[in-house]
């Protein structure tokens, strides 16, 4: 799955497109903080590199995304810790595989 964001330095976030309707339908913004990026997936990247964490998670980010953009169309899908509660230890375990720390 490939990913499509930018890192907003002004908002501390990564903000990213998920399709939900496939790439012919409507392009969705969502973002995602630096601190959830932290605490979920146990990143030490800031900056810039947190783009390579979604990257590298970017199943569990758009999969948590979609969940909120299918509850609520209108609504704006900012992600936070609680988007990822129901993440099963073992693929949690798989997230934290990102532990290189930024420059």
């Amino acid at each position: 799955m490939d990913f499509e964001g930018i890192y907003c330095f002004d908002t501390a976030t990564v903000r990213f497109a998920i399709y939900p309707d496939g790439h012919d339908g409507a392009r969705i913004i969502a973002q995602i903080s630096e601190e959830t990026l932290h605490d979920v997936f146990g990143t030490r990247n800031l900056g810039d590199r947190l783009l390579d964490t979604c990257r590298t998670n970017c199943e569990a980010i758009s999969a948590a995304a979609l969940r909120r953009y299918r509850e609520n169309p209108r609504a704006p899908i900012d992600l936070t810790v609680g988007d990822f509660s129901t993440m099963s230890a073992t693929s949690h375990d798989a997230a934290q595989t990102d532990s290189r720390i930024a420059a």
